[in-house]
């Protein structure tokens, strides 16, 4: 049968009107199109996710060409090396992988509400909804860039920058998600991951990743950090809230960015706090501490074996603080961490 005898609610109907043609070219032709080694190629379609195929099966298009010859112009302009190129591109398979799977079960839906097939469907709202979907998401992603890069100028190009790091835990997650379907853990995780999103966001923070139960924020300021992670550790503790139960911990200090997530001892230190704090708790480390305080810490040892409340109550940004020194807490990599329980006054 061919391209133009292919029944229009087929799923190689569906496959052509998403990729833009009829898949008519195997992996060895694209990579001699592209000039590249078909070992390259495979190596870079491993890197975005995508299944791989025997070198006789016809399952490519001229898109997968332009794809391989872009790739290739910006190595041979020195834009990217080897190691910058296969961590972009790897970024980008599961970035888009976790869209693709979203989009589509919202899609899905659509369908079923009209009556007809996920693959009628698809290729029915093909031409209304995807070029908008695209214009979208290429909006999104140049209003992103250029707020990344601004960033990257005002830090100097690349250098590494001052930043709270924050990370936010579900407690209770797994018992939780065993007695929940599917659908509906994928839905309490979207209104979770959606609540953050805005509580973040109000607080001009950003959310880096998600990490299983776990989200990892980075916000300019000490006060923005220490906003966010009271909101969120208070909307867990309300009995009347669907909001889930909390802990976090958050680190003041550098930070290095690279290819949209974040490294560093910051991201370590704030890491391990949020492993021991308490259900609907939030720690600080000494960054943190002094970055709310004004206090200056390092060589304070007067209260390190203790845990008694300092009665530290300090208003930054208009938000009072209080806090309670905790003994030095011994965790992977630092053995002697300061930390503090950070609360409303």
């Amino acid at each position: 049968m061919t391209s133009d005898e292919t029944p229009p609610g087929s799923l190689d109907a569906l496959e052509a009107k998403l990729l833009g043609a009829a898949p008519a070219l195997t992996r060895v032709e694209v990579a001699e199109r592209a000039g590249v080694s078909l070992d390259e190629a495979i190596h870079l379609w491993h890197l975005l996710g995508f299944a791989q195929v025997g070198d006789d099966v016809p399952a490519f298009t001229d898109a997968d060409v332009a794809a391989l010859e872009h790739t290739k112009a910006l190595m041979d302009l020195g834009i990217l090396d080897e190691e910058r190129r296969d961590g972009l591109i790897r970024t980008w398979g599961r970035s888009f992988a976790r869209l693709a799977e979203w989009q589509v079960a919202l899609l899905t839906d659509v369908a079923a509400e009209l009556g007809v097939s996920a693959t009628e469907g698809g290729v029915t709202l093909a031409d209304e909804v995807l070029p908008r979907v695209q214009d979208l998401q290429s909006y999104a992603w140049r209003r992103h860039l250029f707020s990344a890069w601004s960033r990257v100028v005002v830090d100097h190009a690349g250098a590494s920058s001052t930043r709270a790091v924050c990370f936010v835990d579900i407690v209770g997650y797994t018992s939780r998600s065993k007695t929940m379907s599917d659908r509906d853990l994928v839905t309490w995780l979207e209104q979770f991951e959606a609540t953050c999103l805005d509580i973040v966001l109000e607080h001009g923070g950003t959310i880096i990743k998600n990490i299983g139960d776990e989200l990892l924020i980075v916000v300019d300021s000490a006060a923005g950090a220490a906003a966010i992670a009271q909101e969120l550790t208070l909307r867990g503790d309300d009995p009347d809230d669907p909001f889930p139960e909390v802990r976090a911990g958050v680190a003041y200090g550098d930070v290095v960015l690279r290819l949209g997530d974040v490294y560093g001892p910051t991201v370590n230190i704030a890491a391990r706090l949020t492993s021991v704090a308490r259900p609907g708790t939030v720690l600080v480390d000494e960054g943190m501490y002094g970055a709310l305080t004004g206090r200056d810490v390092g060589g304070d040892d007067e209260h390190d074996h203790g845990d008694r409340d300092d009665h530290d109550e300090h208003h930054e940004g208009g938000a009072p603080y209080r806090f309670r020194r905790l003994r030095r807490l011994s965790v992977k990599g630092y053995p002697r961490l300061r930390a503090w329980s950070l609360r409303p006054a």
